[in-house]
């Protein structure tokens, strides 16, 4: 079995003692990234602004309060990248589209609002999908530049691959946040649906949009998301579960479920030969796996998924008629013809099917939350995509494997564990909606486990 090791991605959870002794200051590492932003962005094309200047006084006032044994934050000097469909003061937020070129929002969504009153450095901006889900930006990928480092989240996934900030914010409505993390060799994470706050972030699907994280290290993710739920919540749904100053403890899984679905129609042998070794190896350890081979319960649970798993686009096209309708009537076809599709997708359904969608997710919900607990599992585990990065970079890659935990709003890991073809692979861990915080325990695991 081979385990990726990304030999370009830096974390910033392991500079904070060198900060503390004085080996190391938060300007300091703020350079190694801006080495890597001059060597690699060429190329990259993850950013679509930045302010360096900007960065490097608020490293310095980081450095200030690390050297004072003042520092205020568990993100106290960590640089992020935003996805550019974010409201940023003092950079524009233009939705990867012409219609919003140069516009700026003037002030800080939740998220942003709440790293920068931590200490932490807004690097730049980074590329995104239109709209996060229009067409592909020019981010490539950092391990293959022929290849997409996946959407809608490409830039913030591409920077943190090729180690030019350690955690980019993205977001997922259906694969945008988890895909990238895996063609990119990052870890990638999708909290429970409403977990973390989602004010002053474009939306698409209310019921689907999640905002996302993906990190040079789970530590880093972790601590990333602990900061934005802590420091601002999420009104309505309250905290983050575990967040906390600590990365919750590594917990062995006892018994995984694994998931096939569609995706699996969709790899190639080199993919299936090395998730079969990881399971193989998990079995080695003590884990129990069981999957609809083994357990009917999982095999129907398969099976209504399969039945029902294409109407998480039709949600997500009916709740997307504000503002997009009002868009594409401003702006015609300076709006991409991905978006006016899906407006011809909501125009076909009705408000009492959307409501029978909403029913009927709500029902899958409830099987899915059951099918762990009454098998007593602890995660579903698969795939985060299907295979590593496809070249070109018009199409961003399948969501088969990843739409489930968008759709039904549980929370995901994405942790970059395997290689295929010497390019990375994530696999993916899916649990209880509202237990992130075991979610966690168990990838730190994973993490140790196989390091």
């Amino acid at each position: 079995m081979n385990i990726w090791k990304n030999p370009l991605a830096i974390s910033f959870s392991d500079s904070i003692n060198k900060f503390k002794q004085g080996i190391q200051t938060p300007r300091d590492l703020l350079e190694r990234y801006i080495d890597n932003f001059l060597t690699h962005e060429k190329l990259l094309k993850a950013f679509v602004s930045f302010d360096l200047e900007a960065a490097r006084k608020a490293a310095d006032e980081s450095t200030k309060r690390y050297k004072n044994g003042q520092q205020i934050s568990i993100v106290d000097g960590l640089p992020i990248g935003v996805k550019d469909i974010m409201n940023t003061k003092g950079l524009p937020t233009q939705m990867g589209s012409p219609a919003f070129s140069g516009w700026e929002s003037n002030f800080d969504c939740a998220a942003v609002y709440s790293l920068r009153q931590a200490g932490a450095i807004i690097f730049g901006k980074t590329v995104t999908t239109e709209f996060a889900v229009g067409y592909s930006g020019p981010t490539t990928n950092p391990f293959d530049s022929t290849r997409t480092p996946g959407g809608s989240s490409s830039g913030s996934a591409a920077a943190v691959g090729a180690g030019i900030i350690s955690i980019g914010l993205g977001t997922q409505t259906q694969g945008s946040t988890l895909r990238p993390a895996s063609y990119c060799g990052v870890v990638g994470f999708k909290p429970t649906l409403g977990a973390l706050n989602m004010a002053g972030i474009h939306p698409l699907s209310a019921t689907n949009d999640h905002l996302g994280l993906i990190g040079a290290s789970l530590e880093d993710t972790w601590r990333v998301a602990s900061q934005i739920s802590l420091g601002i919540g999420s009104p309505g749904y309250g905290f983050l579960d575990g967040a906390g100053h600590e990365l919750p403890i590594k917990i062995k899984p006892k018994k995984l479920i694994r998931l096939y679905t569609r995706g699996w129609s969709e790899i190639d042998s080199n993919t299936i030969n090395e998730f079969e070794k990881l399971i193989s190896a998990l079995a080695d350890k003590g884990v129990e796996i069981i999957s609809k081979s083994e357990d009917q319960r999982v095999s129907d649970f398969e099976d209504t998924v399969e039945n029902d798993i294409d109407t998480a686009l039709d949600i997500v096209a009916y709740e997307m008629q504000w503002p997009f309708k009002a868009y594409i009537e401003k702006f015609g076809t300076v709006i991409g013809e991905r978006i006016h599709s899906l407006m011809k997708r909501a125009d076909q359904i009705t408000p009492n099917q959307y409501l029978e969608l909403l029913k009927k997710r709500q029902n899958i919900r409830k099987k899915c939350r059951n099918l762990l607990i009454d098998t007593s599992a602890d995660s579903y585990i698969t795939l985060s995509a299907s295979g590593p990065a496809p070249i070109g970079l018009k199409y961003s890659g399948s969501r088969s494997f990843i739409v489930l935990g968008s759709w039904l709003g549980f929370p995901a890991f994405s942790l970059p564990m395997l290689s295929v073809n010497q390019l990375p692979l994530g696999i993916q861990l899916l649990g209880l909606d509202g237990k992130d915080g075991q979610l966690c325990s168990l990838a730190n695991w994973f993490v140790q486990e196989f390091e």
